[in-house]
């Protein structure tokens, strides 16, 4: 907690911009499901808070359990981490995915701290809402076993065009200047694990997309095979996906 409070500190004017996006991300959400959300699901006030807060606590968890890529500098770690929150949006629409998704963050932040300067906690944030977001509108709106393929599909793809579009304009720049290195020392990072990889654009390319894939392919898969399961379990209503 010490060390969190500490590293805040030094990124005060970081933290101020997350939490506008933070903000501006919620409001695109509330937006999104009161436009193309039909169904919502009647869930009493505390029960939604108290499952928004398991999922949450379920993915700062598997933050925790990250491990590196052979194909990507050590910086850019893989977790399952986006499942507790894509199954918590699939059941409760996208502002509790949201809201989810940033609660896990800051719950792992709380218990481990950050070793980042919050760049790879706000990419991480930022990009599982752009797996998140689309992935559940596009299920509420027509709830389906095909709508809940198609927008794991598409919110895959979003998270990976987005994700290595907002890399390489802010969140690569952003870790260079807090850590005050240039940004060809985090290009050779990658030189050195992907001979491939020999510029920022390459970085991209050959590190965040396939990353942003892999990971939102193994989520989307995970949530396809547990939704069900779960839902039965923790679930009293039944509901055809």
């Amino acid at each position: 907690m010490g060390n969190f409070l500490e590293s805040a500190r030094e990124n005060v004017g970081f933290l101020m911009e997350c939490l506008g996006v933070f903000a501006l991300v919620v409001l695109l959400a509330v937006g999104l499901e009161r436009l193309l959300v039909r169904e919502r699901r009647s869930v009493s006030g505390a029960r939604r808070s108290a499952l928004v807060a398991m999922f949450s606590a379920v993915g700062a968890v598997l933050m925790l359990f990250d491990f590196p890529l052979f194909f990507a500098p050590g910086f850019y770690k893989l977790d399952a981490s986006e499942l507790p929150v894509l199954l918590c949006s699939f059941y409760l629409g996208p502002v509790a995915g949201v809201t989810a998704e940033f609660l896990k963050v800051f719950l792992k932040l709380l218990m481990k701290g950050s070793s980042t300067a919050f760049v790879g906690d706000f990419a991480n944030f930022v990009t599982g809402c752009a797996l998140v977001l689309p992935a559940s509108v596009i299920y509420h709106a027509r709830k389906s076993r095909r709508s809940a393929i198609v927008g794991m599909v598409v919110g895959t793809l979003a998270m990976s065009v987005f994700g290595s579009v907002f890399n390489a304009v802010y969140l690569i720049p952003q870790f260079a200047r807090l850590f005050s290195m240039p940004i060809d020392a985090i290009v050779g990072m990658g030189t050195k694990v992907n001979s491939h990889i020999t510029s920022l654009s390459t970085l991209v390319l050959y590190a965040v997309v396939p990353f942003n894939l892999l990971k939102g392919a193994l989520v989307s898969y995970l949530t396809f095979l547990l939704y069900k399961r779960l839902e039965k379990l923790l679930f009293q209503e039944k509901k055809s996906v």
